[in-house]
């Protein structure tokens, strides 16, 4: 089996630092439950093309009606993902497009205007947030402070290890219906201070992960993002999506 497709079905802490504990707790080996099996990863194919945007809890929207301008809200996508809005109330918003959203709330006020036009905008984003995990300093979740790539995430988490495999970072994009992308890619001469390499200018909510001794660890990162996201953001791994 391609490591590169593989989910190991192991808590991110656990392979952080309580493996021991837990394994003394388990017993003998042969009392030992035996692992999760391996499942496939069934990545789509890399593309460069830019990703739809999609709202996220932070984002600022303004939402205009034009029949009925007393009721134009310039609102905040609140932690649960949701919007509050007269007349409607709470509407789900995070990881919807704009268009999207502005057609999910015509349809809310068709039972409520005789034209139920509705202009959505956004105003403000919320932080764009990218994950980095792996042999780094400091594995977790940043906010991108502008454009920035691969080896300046790897920086802000701290750096590489010295067990990092810096030539099989590995970058993982959201893409169209939550099928992830991935490459994987070589910042061994430019963390060196060279000029060679592919570095992956990032997008929001990509992963960036540096392995150890196999690819295949990403799975474990990719697994703990579920539980860092204050709302349900999914990944459709083959069909199957991970929330």
């Amino acid at each position: 089996m391609n490591p590169n497709r593989r989910l190991i079905l192991l808590g991110l802490a656990a392979a952080a630092g309580a493996l021991p504990s837990a394994a003394a707790a388990l017993g003998p080996p042969s009392h030992r439950p035996r692992p999760a099996p391996f499942t496939d990863i069934p990545y789509a194919s890399w593309s460069e093309a830019e990703p739809g945007y999609l709202l996220y809890p932070g984002d600022e929207i303004e939402v205009a009606t034009p029949s009925a301008p007393e009721l134009t809200r310039t609102v905040k996508v609140g932690p649960d993902g949701r919007v509050s809005l007269p007349l409607i109330g709470q509407v789900m918003a995070a990881d919807r497009s704009i268009d999207e959203l502005q057609a999910t709330l015509a349809a809310a006020y068709a039972t409520q205007l005789v034209r139920p036009v509705v202009e959505v905008s956004l105003k403000n984003a919320g932080p764009l947030k990218v994950f980095v995990g792996g042999e780094v300093g400091t594995p977790g979740a940043y906010d991108m402070p502008g454009d920035i790539d691969a080896l300046q995430a790897v920086i802000m988490a701290g750096g590489f290890k010295p067990t990092a495999r810096t030539k099989k970072v590995v970058v993982i994009r959201r893409g169209p219906g939550g099928r992830p992308l991935s490459r994987t890619v070589d910042l061994n001469d430019m963390a060196r201070g060279g000029r060679r390499g592919d570095p992956v200018p990032l997008r929001r909510f990509d992963i960036v992960f540096v392995p150890r001794t196999s690819i295949a660890e990403v799975g474990v990162f990719v697994q703990s993002i579920r539980d860092a996201l204050p709302i349900s953001f999914s990944y459709n791994f083959g069909g199957a999506y991970v929330n």
